[in-house]
Order: structure tokens, then C-alpha cells, then sequence
């Protein structure tokens, strides 16, 4: 099961933004799957003085799960808690709902660090997750 959880977050400066949570498991999996993603936030803040890069690659492993992030010039993170995918598949996962969310942040209707609650955006993320991930 561990292989297959896939859980997307985007942090904003004090609050999760968005959520995309692929595999629906028991109550327990996904409170394990959040606070891994929760505790690999220090390590994030850490790997951004480390590097120029906006993906950050793999930045925790905790049992056969990995952290990715992707860290926007704005210090809203995107954080992805999969089993392995390969790197150039997160990476371009990456870069496209990065996109779609600089479209979203241009709509002038979309306030900055709030919750996304745009059911578009939600449809476009699920399926760059599928064509990526999968």
C-alpha cells in the first residue's frame, strides 16, 4: 500500500492551500501520509538555502515513501508524498500544475495564500497527476 499512496499539497506562508489525495486508504494511513508530509516541511526550509533550484527533488524518505518539492518564487511549496515515481515524471508534474497556478494567481478574482477552492484548477490537477504519475 505504502507503494501506491500518492498525496499532493500546496503550502501556502501558514496553511495547506490545495490537496490531492489519489489513493483513498484507512483513517490511520492518511493521518501517517499528512504528517509525513507535515514533518518534511523543516526540511524543506533547510534544502531552499541549499540551492538555486525551484524543484528541490527528494527531500525526505520515510518507510519506502518520498517527499518531493517544488518551491515557488513566492515560498508557496508544492509537495508531493509518493513511492518512487522517476524523477523527470515529478519534475514535468511539477512544472505543469506550476503553471496552472500561475494562471490561477493572475485571475483577479483569486486572493494570494488562500485556500483554492476552483473546481477547474482541481480537474486539471487531477489529470496532469494522471498523465504524470500514473
Amino acid at each position: 500500500m505504502a507503494s501506491q499512496a500518492l498525496l499532493f499539497v500546496i503550502v501556502g506562508k501558514n496553511e495547506p492551500l490545495y490537496e490531492y489525495n489519489k489513493v483513498q486508504a484507512a483513517d490511520s494511513v492518511t493521518r501517517q501520509n499528512y504528517f509525513v508530509l507535515h514533518s518534511a516541511l523543516d526540511l524543506v526550509e533547510k534544502a531552499a538555502w541549499t540551492t538555486n533550484n525551484m524543484y528541490l527533488k527528494v527531500v525526505d524518505k520515510v518507510n519506502h515513501q518520498q517527499v518531493s518539492t517544488f518551491l515557488t518564487a513566492g515560498n508557496v511549496k508544492f509537495m508531493l508524498l509518493h513511492g518512487g515515481k522517476s524523477e523527470d515524471s515529478i519534475r514535468n508534474f511539477f512544472n505543469d500544475v506550476y503553471e496552472l497556478y500561475v494562471k490561477l494567481l493572475m485571475n483577479p478574482f483569486y486572493a494570494y495564500d488562500t485556500p483554492i477552492s476552483s473546481k477547474a484548477f482541481d480537474t486539471r490537477v487531477r489529470a496532469i497527476a494522471r498523465r504524470y504519475l500514473s
